[in-house]
């Protein structure tokens, strides 16, 4: 089972008690501001929780599905997330 996006706005609105529509701007400025961040090329650091950060892909072979031809894929950066220690503790 996975939390929805709708349903993390429903929490943050009863747990801080705000109206629902403060509460999706609140969470809305939060992602966007992690992903502000990131797209800068900036580390995100959430104490207690958690970094977001950048990582570099390397140019790799691949192949195509479909035909089974060889491909070059490109070197490209993706967003990556280490846990920090109190939430692996959390959830073990």
């Amino acid at each position: 089972m996975s939390v929805t996006k709708k349903e993390l706005i429903e929490l943050v609105a009863k747990k801080a008690n705000l109206t629902n529509k403060a509460s999706k701007e609140a969470t809305k400025v939060f992602l966007n501001g992690i992903r502000d961040s990131l797209k800068r090329g900036e580390k995100v650091v959430l104490t207690g929780f958690g970094t977001f950060s950048l990582r570099a892909r390397k140019q790799r072979k691949g192949r195509n599905p479909k035909t089974g031809e060889a491909i070059t894929i490109p070197a490209r950066n993706a967003p990556g997330f280490t846990p920090g220690k109190s939430l692996k503790k959390a959830v073990r």
